[in-house]
């Protein structure tokens, strides 16, 4: 699900995109990190799915692509503007990839880190599902 941030846009100040908890992000944000300097557009990141966090994810500088599966369904999103977000429910299994050496990706999360949540196996996640 996209998530779209109200934009302001100010040619003389530049733009600013806010978001608001329980309005553009449908959780209360308990967590919070940026990725960026991935050194090569070969990597990928990801490669897992949860069994109760959401997330947002927020491409403020440059692009990647985000890969998503739900089990039954695969697509693909091209992350490059930072006034867009992507809601990445439960079960849902993400792969980012195809970095831009300029790329900063801020992903919020509904819950603080907890391994347990995490299915790092492709096979495990299409049992769990």
């Amino acid at each position: 699900m996209e998530i779209i941030l109200q934009s302001i846009k100010d040619e003389l100040k530049g733009n600013l995109f806010v978001g608001e908890v329980q309005k553009q992000i449908p959780f209360s944000i308990k967590r919070f990190y940026v990725i960026r300097d991935v050194p090569s557009s070969e990597i990928d990141r990801g490669l897992h799915a949860h069994k109760n966090l959401e997330q947002v994810l927020f491409c403020l500088n440059g692009s990647f692509e985000l890969g998503l599966d739900d089990g039954q369904k695969k697509w693909k999103v091209l992350m490059n503007d930072p006034s867009k977000g992507q809601f990445i429910g439960k079960g849902i299994w993400r792969t980012m990839s195809k970095f831009s050496k300029d790329c900063v990706l801020l992903v919020v999360a509904s819950e603080h880190y907890n391994e347990s949540d995490y299915i790092r196996d492709y096979d495990a996640f299409l049992k769990y599902i």
